[in-house]
């Protein structure tokens, strides 16, 4: 619905009554400014609710007046971060990287021989020790320590893990049970 030209005429004319009004309350031309144009924008799109005959001034006012209010409580739980400084330390990582990873690990899980699933399920998903691993397998503990290192390098592989990282492919026991059972 537009707007009476008549209505458009008195909203100009109480223009410089609003500057002065926001410029009273923010204290900042940049801020009151963009506080009447943020007024004005309301009144326009809300032009129906406005009774004809009643006082446009105080309407402007009013509507001028909430919405600083309503920028100052929402400033009040706002931190100022421009550099990014304070976001960088409470970031977290999405949620769907984890399910996507996990996915992946179970894949390149499945792809190694069975006696390094085996191992990396009893050394690094059960926590058994080398020398409890070497006794169910039944071989020496040495053989258990090689095939866990050939499955972790094997696994740091499938995932493309750089060299850095291969040393840190221990499965989480979980994440190691549900894909042996798979």
């Amino acid at each position: 619905m537009s707007a009476p030209l008549a209505f458009k005429a008195e909203l100009i004319e109480l223009l410089p009554s609003l500057r002065a009004f926001a410029r009273s309350l923010a204290h900042n031309a940049a801020q009151a400014d963009d506080l009447v144009q943020d007024t004005l924008v309301k009144a326009l799109a809300n032009v129906d609710r406005f009774e004809q005959g009643t006082n446009l001034r105080a309407w402007l006012f009013t509507i001028l007046r909430n919405h600083y209010y309503s920028l100052l409580r929402k400033s009040k739980r706002e931190i100022e971060d421009a550099e990014g400084r304070h976001a960088a330390r409470i970031a977290v990582r999405p949620e769907q990287d984890g399910s996507v990873d996990l996915e992946d690990f179970k894949v390149a899980f499945a792809q190694l021989a069975p006696d390094h699933r085996e191992v990396l399920t009893l050394v690094g998903a059960s926590g058994c020790s080398y020398e409890e691993a070497a006794a169910i397998c039944g071989c020496a503990v040495g053989t258990i320590k090689s095939r866990v290192n050939r499955a972790r390098r094997k696994l740091s592989d499938i995932l493309g893990l750089e060299d850095e990282d291969a040393g840190a492919v221990v499965p989480d026991a979980n994440i190691v049970q549900e894909t042996a059972s798979v």
